[in-house]
C-alpha cells in the first residue's frame, strides 16, 4: 500500500496567477499558507465567508485518472490546489482532523471543480474532476509543511462514557443485550 504523503505544494500570489511549486510552506490558522492568494485575501473567492479557503488539497491519483479516463492532461499545479497528495482518500477527511508533518488541519468540505477552474485550464477538467476535485481544509496549528511530509489522519475518538450509557439504555429499552 502507498504511504500517505505530500507530493507537492503550490502557491499562487494572486487570483488567476498560475501556482508555483515550492518545497515548503508556512501554515497559519485562520489565514492559510504564507504567500498564497487566499492568505493575502487576493483569491477569486476570498470574499466568501468561512475558513475553507485556507488550504486546498487534491490527490495525484485524481489527476492521473483525469488523464487516463478523460484524456485531459494537467500538471499538478494547474489543478489550483495547494497540496497534492499520494495515497490519501481526501473525500474521507471531510469533518475529520489530520496532520501534514506536525501541522494539524480539519477537512471542511469537498473542493468540487468549478467553471472558473476550467476557464483557467482546459475544457473537460470540471466534468473529469467531479467528486474527486479535492478537499478544502482549515489550518488548526501553525507550522511548516514540506513535500515528502506524511499525511496522517487523527485517530477516531472513542465513544464517551455518557454516550455509551445512552446507547446501553437504548439497547435495554429495545430488548437488545
Amino acid at each position: 500500500m502507498t504511504k500517505p504523503v505530500v507530493v507537492s505544494i503550490h502557491i499562487a500570489s494572486a487570483a488567476k496567477v498560475m501556482p508555483t511549486e515550492v518545497n515548503k510552506a508556512h501554515a497559519v490558522p485562520g489565514k492559510g499558507l504564507e504567500g498564497d492568494r487566499y492568505f493575502n485575501q487576493a483569491g477569486t473567492f476570498s470574499k466568501h465567508p468561512g475558513g475553507d479557503n485556507e488550504l486546498t488539497l487534491i490527490e495525484i491519483e485524481a489527476i492521473d485518472a483525469l488523464r487516463a479516463e478523460c484524456k485531459v492532461e494537467i500538471k499538478p499545479g494547474e489543478a489550483r490546489r495547494n497540496i497534492v497528495t499520494r495515497g490519501v482518500a481526501l473525500n474521507h477527511l471531510v469533518g475529520r482532523e489530520f496532520k501534514i508533518g506536525q501541522v494539524s488541519f480539519r477537512g471542511a468540505r469537498l473542493c468540487e471543480p468549478c467553471s472558473h477552474l476550467e476557464s483557467l485550464t482546459i475544457n473537460g477538467v470540471k466534468s473529469g474532476l467531479v467528486h474527486r476535485g479535492g478537499l478544502r481544509a482549515e489550518v488548526l496549528t501553525e507550522g511548516t509543511i514540506q513535500a515528502g511530509d506524511p499525511v496522517i489522519e487523527a485517530e477516531r475518538s472513542r465513544v464517551s462514557e455518557p454516550a455509551s450509557e445512552i446507547m446501553a439504555l437504548h439497547d435495554k429499552a429495545s430488548g437488545a443485550s
